[in-house]
């Protein structure tokens, strides 16, 4: 495994308009940023929330969920038309039932403290639309501003939730780096636009308000998992081509040390025919991504080769990939090629690939299994650098608790139809 790289000694100094949707001039956020200690914005996080603050959060978030689980069900159907009901979906089904089965000691431990953790903002609004929330991991160390990840989950651009990110969210928390699970719409209520539109959002919310959380706002990393590192990827080239070309934003690339994409594809054009066979029909794909025409424009892999971009590839910042070698979901190679095109463009970038490992055993079973696991170690690695005390910190952590046995997560590999 490669030695992580160090994020770049520079620091930006933000001057930038915000759009409508963002609250107070990008001036005014400056004046905010300068003037706001670590002291006042731990202060604003030690109060611990009373029993009826609790029961009232409880409450609004019944009634979200409530609203949600009506539309997600609605959609749900709406989708189960455009799939058809036929043998191959029957058995991912069942597939399915029995890994979440096989698993569920470990999400009933997860879902716990996802509901009843104080360190946990659910729900926070950050844009106008009913999937535009997003869910903040807060570590209960307050002393001095904390890094952050902004996290874009995956689900197959059909099924995605900020909840899926809980066990990252909890997990990175405890090592003192916030972590904000972005929500966005989901094919059918939205198409690919939308969703990059919403990640988008929901970074620049991170961007302009961390700093009230406990967050510092010059060490904001971007995260994404399978789709959600493909719709965060359009997100940070889509932001890099507005700046190149001096247009109006609500947030900076400059903002961002690093981006962290997780068992994704970034080419779609050479994923098509692969999603199909997998059970995600062509023309499920093709209304998702807008058209055939619209393939190539959504596929950072092509798009940073366009020489009229290149101006923008030069404000990415350091792109690093994780993949696991057995993932038959999106194949490394979908990783390795971005890279290849990202380092014949002049971006900095690396790959690091993971020996037999599948979709979601980076993301869910290794992380459940307990103690230490490389792509853990990396992310508290790379984000920590430079911070000596931070990391004596990680290196005296206790290894992580299993939540799920042995025995339990080899089943969930061998039935996952991931």
């Amino acid at each position: 495994m490669t030695t992580p790289s160090s994020p770049p000694a520079t620091t930006h100094q933000l001057s930038f308009d915000t759009d409508p949707q963002s609250s107070g001039s990008g001036e005014n956020q400056q004046i905010r940023r300068r003037r706001t200690t670590s002291k006042t914005a731990g202060a604003n996080l030690q109060r611990r929330p009373s029993l009826l603050d609790r029961r009232n959060s409880l409450t609004r978030d019944i009634e979200h969920a409530a609203a949600e689980t009506y539309l997600i069900t609605h959609l749900a159907f709406k989708l189960l038309s455009y799939l058809g009901i036929g043998y191959r979906w029957i058995s991912k089904l069942f597939a399915l039932c029995l890994y979440a089965l096989f698993l569920m000691p470990g999400f009933i431990q997860v879902g716990y403290q996802y509901f009843f953790s104080t360190q946990i903002r659910r729900s926070i609004v950050y844009g106008d639309l009913p999937r535009n929330r997003l869910d903040l991991y807060l570590p209960k160390n307050t002393d001095g501003l904390k890094p952050v990840v902004a996290f874009v989950t995956g689900g197959a651009w059909t099924i995605g939730y900020k909840a899926w990110g809980s066990l990252l969210g909890q997990q990175l928390a405890d090592r003192e780096i916030i972590v904000a699970c972005i929500d966005y719409r989901n094919f059918p209520q939205g198409s690919i636009s939308d969703m990059i539109k919403d990640a988008s959002q929901g970074i620049s919310y991170v961007c302009n308000n961390i700093i009230d959380y406990g967050g510092d706002p010059d060490r904001i990393y971007v995260m994404g998992q399978s789709a959600g590192a493909h719709i965060s990827s359009c997100a940070l080239l889509e932001q890099a081509i507005k700046e190149s070309k001096g247009e109006r934003v609500s947030w900076s690339v400059s903002q961002i040390k690093a981006y962290f994409g997780l068992s994704g594809g970034y080419n779609i054009t050479e994923l098509v025919d692969h999603f199909d066979r997998r059970g995600l029909y062509r023309s499920i794909f093709l209304s998702i991504m807008e058209g055939e025409e619209s393939l190539k424009r959504y596929s950072p892999t092509i798009v940073i080769q366009d020489p009229s971009v290149k101006t923008a590839v030069s404000l990415l910042p350091h792109i690093v990939l994780f993949h696991g070698t057995g993932d038959i979901s999106i194949p490394h190679n979908a990783s390795q090629d971005f890279v290849d095109a990202l380092r014949r463009v002049g971006a900095k970038a690396e790959l690091i690939l993971f020996a037999g490992k599948t979709h979601t055993d980076l993301f869910l079973q290794d992380p459940m299994r307990g103690g230490k696991d490389e792509l853990f170690e990396y992310i508290t690695t790379y984000i920590h650098a430079g911070d000596e005390e931070a990391l004596a910190k990680d290196a005296m952590a206790p290894p992580r608790r299993r939540l799920v046995p042995e025995i339990l997560l080899k089943l969930a590999h061998d039935v996952s139809p991931f």
